[in-house]
């Protein structure tokens, strides 16, 4: 009872927002309509309830008056039904898409909400696959507490509708045992409720074990996919280390966990199918088993008989509306839980950003980037850098040295706002704009000319803007192929990749430019040229490079290097080279 109430709550958090947004009064009105709909269809069935008597009677009576007046009332009954039933469907499917369109723009911006995305990659796999959860996790959730929900209001409905239906049809058809007639008020009804709750109970004992297992499907599933997709993003690096085989039995091994899974969801599902069909079958025949002893006995009609199976049918289906459901209500759970997961995942993030013991990034002065008792930790809180009274100076030209491991680039992730583990305060002029250029840059699937711009708007720089720095940067013959999309990032050799770095940075001309090794696979003069080129546009622009080239000092004028301090590092200004 706790698991249920637990998960009602999650789906009511989870749920609730949408109906409170925006869009809300279009959700409350399709919501409103359907259920509508959904009330009306069991009137509609009320109303063929008792047609089932009245048709049945003229049957046995062998009245042709009444015969065909009760056909075009089915007639009439039936069009009415087949329209709510198409509208509903309709309304239904609008009101998914509109719920849906919501909840993946809300989650889109609550993951991509200031870097919450990168924090929940340091937290480790506290939301595996959020690419899974904004696409299959959303819609199923949508469908399935629509569909269940809706259901469950019917099931209800009918259950209070037919229930006096069946009892008054228990006092016109006494129940009739070894020959003896006995007077039980209600006693359809009762056989019909504990028929449901054994059929219920035995569904859940047979069956429970698939909402561990679907949730496992889900998530087996997500990392096969995830990982077909590393390896189309790094095919290249895979060709050349000749990894195809390893790579198809690493591949193999993760599907071999979807097929295992699955094999077992087969099982499982196997038993409760043979139950709950047993249990379908069987309910169709057992009404009439009931009651037939009263029709043989002259003490009902035809109708009357099929009214009481019909009725007794249409109550034991609403009371064992769980049964019917069981196997979606699996999957609906198991979707339950990863949402709530990945939600759980952006607040653990959030928190990391806003937490006391953290590093705090602010805007003041204007002189200077000023790192005050900055201490940098590892997520684990092993301690990394200390920064202390570092300052990166405006105009000033910076190379970082030091070991790998030391943490430079996480210097960096400091400055620009999204490495929380740690102390101190940076200090950014205000107003200043910073550009951090890695080793691979990133470029989103799309046209040369927003991958160029990027995270500018499009439309932000002209055509012409963009195609000079592709040319200036060495690449003249992208130049004229700003309109043209592509996959950038596998298209283009990694030092194209950097080149197109760099003429992003020219085009943005930030006040603060830090070069995380964003020329390192640049033959020395290449590099050279590259550095005297944003010299020359960008003369205003602080530069910070991360590099191991002794090339690199001629561009320079001051030289920081880590150096081991104890348990952790800490910066310290090197010899000074002549400024080129």
């Amino acid at each position: 009872m706790n698991n249920i109430r637990s998960t009602l709550a999650t789906v009511w958090r989870i749920a609730a927002p949408y109906f409170s947004s925006e869009d809300k009064w279009a959700g409350r009105g399709l919501l409103a309509a359907v259920i509508a709909i959904e009330l009306a269809i069991v009137y509609l069935t009320v109303l063929q309830n008792q047609w089932n008597a009245r048709f049945y009677n003229a049957l046995q009576e062998r009245n042709w008056d009444n015969f065909v007046s009760e056909i075009t009332y089915f007639s009439v009954l039936a069009t009415v039904f087949i329209v709510l039933a198409v509208y509903q469907l309709y309304l239904n499917q609008w009101l998914q898409i509109r719920w849906r369109r919501w909840m993946t723009s809300h989650y889109l911006g609550e993951w991509l909400d200031h870097a919450n995305h990168y924090r929940m990659q340091l937290q480790g796999d506290a939301a595996d696959n959020p690419d899974q959860r904004m696409t299959d996790d959303v819609k199923l959730f949508v469908d399935r507490t629509l569909n269940i929900g809706v259901g469950l209001l019917s099931s209800i409905v009918t259950l209070a509708s037919f229930a006096g239906i069946l009892w008054g049809l228990s006092n016109a058809a006494p129940l009739h045992l070894f020959g003896q007639e006995y007077s039980i008020p209600g006693y359809l009804f009762w056989i019909a409720l504990i028929y449901s709750v054994l059929g219920t109970i035995l569904t859940h004992l047979i069956g429970w074990r698939l909402v561990g297992l679907d949730f496992r499907q889900q998530q087996y599933e997500a990392n096969f996919r995830f990982d077909l997709v590393r390896v189309r993003e790094n095919s290249e690096q895979i060709a050349l280390l000749r990894g195809d085989a390893a790579e198809r039995e690493r591949l193999l091994v993760r599907f071999g966990r979807v097929v295992e899974n699955w094999l077992a969801i087969m099982s499982r599902t196997k038993k409760v199918t043979a139950f709950t069909a047993s249990f379908n079958q069987a309910s169709v025949i057992f009404p009439y088993i009931l009651v037939a002893p009263a029709y043989f006995a002259s003490k009902i009609q035809l109708g009357a008989m099929t009214q009481t199976a019909s009725a007794f049918s249409t109550v034991q289906g609403a009371l064992s509306f769980f049964i019917t459901i069981y196997r979606s209500l699996a999957e609906w759970q198991a979707v339950v839980n990863r949402l709530d997961g990945f939600e759980a995942g952006i607040v653990a993030a959030r928190k990391l950003a806003t937490r006391d013991d953290r590093v705090r990034v602010v805007e003041a002065g204007a002189g200077a980037i000023d790192l005050k008792g900055l201490a940098l930790r590892l997520p684990n809180g092993t301690p990394l850098v200390n920064a202390d009274g570092f300052s990166l100076r405006k105009g000033e030209r910076t190379l970082i040295t030091g070991p790998s491991g030391s943490g430079k680039s996480t210097l960096f992730r400091a400055i620009a706002g999204i490495w929380p583990f740690g102390a101190g305060t940076i200090a950014i002029p205000a107003g200043a704009t910073l550009m951090m250029l890695p080793q691979r840059p990133y470029f989103p699937t799309g046209s040369l000319r927003n991958a160029v711009e990027y995270p500018a708007k499009e439309g932000t720089f002209t055509d012409s803007q963009i195609s000079n720095a592709i040319e200036a940067v060495g690449l003249p013959k992208l130049a004229s192929q700003v309109g043209e999309e592509r996959h950038w990032n596998s298209t283009l050799s990694l030092g194209e990749q950097q080149r197109l770095g760099l003429a992003r940075a020219l085009l943005h001309a930030p006040n603060y430019l830090f070069l995380d090794e964003a020329t390192a696979s640049l033959d020395e003069p290449s590099e050279a040229a590259l550095y005297r080129l944003v010299e020359q546009k960008l003369p205003q622009t602080t530069i910070v490079s991360i590099g191991h080239r002794s090339t690199l000092d001629a561009f320079h004028g001051r030289n920081v290097v880590f150096t081991r301090d104890g348990d952790r590092f800490a910066l310290q200004d090197g010899k000074r080279a002549a400024a080129s």
